[in-house]
């Protein structure tokens, strides 16, 4: 090996190690798990092949609604490793559905060094922005890293007066306690029907959006643009889901150490998820034959974690038995 391409090789390692993504070897889930308000809380559970999960602290809350939330009750974590490898970030809904479908207007940023202790500041979308009386709701934000800006953009979908759910974006500041700048459009679909639940993935150059069509069609389709803020997105003809149930909160994640992907979504109506496969982030097969859970999710996100990590979460809420 000559020096050039060694240098390289170390670079690339020392990159890995400092990221802790050479290192990942579970995943971790987090989930809610009902509409009642007990059920509207932050649950996690593990797992060794991205196919076993098994929950955490007997699949009760990890985090108190009461104490990170206006409503008392969080729905829908999505949890993202910072582009630091020792950060992470979750974004949750604001809302006890006791309430109403309609009577939301926060999200909660959390943010951790350890996955275990965790800060929390409320954004309330009417409270912070003029012109916001019609607002009815501010549904499943998510967090993804805009590699032009920079910067984490936090994405969520919101409904005004009887317009369509349409998913919007603004920047979180430094300190991911609060987002900046008046939120703008990030998606809505051509033929301008609702749209909820976004998660987007990053491969090969292109940004993929998997979201929920509400109220035309109510299933998982995909658009990708090659930058978040351009307006200009491919959307795809086809529903990814792979069953003709009703279903929600898509997420999708990477398997470590192959080139499949899981996208994994709530089968609401039938109190189950469907786990599908896929190489090409476009074509999908199901793989529920080889999923099994010890608890019953609710739209949740699933990240790959290191073994030191997945030990500090053992440390913190028991090992399950099953591990």
């Amino acid at each position: 090996m000559n020096m050039k391409k060694y240098t390289l090789l170390l670079a690339l390692l020392l990159v890995g190690v400092l990221t802790g993504y050479s290192q990942q070897s579970a995943y971790l889930f987090v989930y809610f798990t009902g509409n009642r308000m007990s059920e509207e809380a932050i649950r996690m559970a593990v797992s060794p092949d991205g196919y076993n999960y098994y929950a955490l602290n007997g699949n009760q809350p990890v985090i108190d609604s009461r104490e990170i939330s206006s409503t008392g009750g969080v729905r829908d974590p999505h949890i993202l490793r910072c582009e630091d490898g020792k950060t992470f970030y979750m974004v949750v809904t604001d809302m006890v559905s006791g309430n109403g479908w309609s009577s939301n207007r926060a999200m909660v940023l959390l943010k951790s060094k350890d996955l275990v202790n965790w800060t929390s500041n409320i954004v309330n979308i009417q409270k912070k922005y003029p012109n916001q009386e019609d607002l009815k709701r501010v549904w499943a934000p998510q967090t993804i890293y805009d590699k032009e800006a920079k910067k984490y953009m936090v994405y969520w979908s919101m409904q005004h007066g009887n317009g369509p759910d349409i998913i919007y974006y603004a920047y979180a500041n430094k300190d991911f306690t609060d987002i900046e700048g008046e939120p703008k459009t990030l998606f809505l679909p051509k033929n301008g029907k609702s749209c909820i639940d976004g998660d987007i993935i990053y491969k090969d150059g292109l940004y993929h959006l998997f979201y929920k069509t509400e109220g035309d069609g109510n299933g998982i389709k995909k658009a990708t643009t090659a930058s978040l803020t351009s307006g200009q997105w491919t959307e795809s003809e086809d529903y990814k889901q792979q069953t003709k149930e009703a279903v929600e909160g898509a997420g999708i994640f990477p398997l470590i150490g192959t080139d499949k992907y899981i996208l994994m979504y709530d089968v609401y109506m039938k109190g189950k998820y469907q786990f599908t496969e896929s190489t090409d982030l476009e074509n999908f097969k199901v793989i529920d034959n080889a999923i099994s859970m010890d608890f019953h999710p609710r739209h949740g996100t699933v990240m790959p974690i290191t073994d030191k990590e997945l030990k500090r979460l053992y440390k913190a809420y028991g090992k399950p038995d099953k591990m």
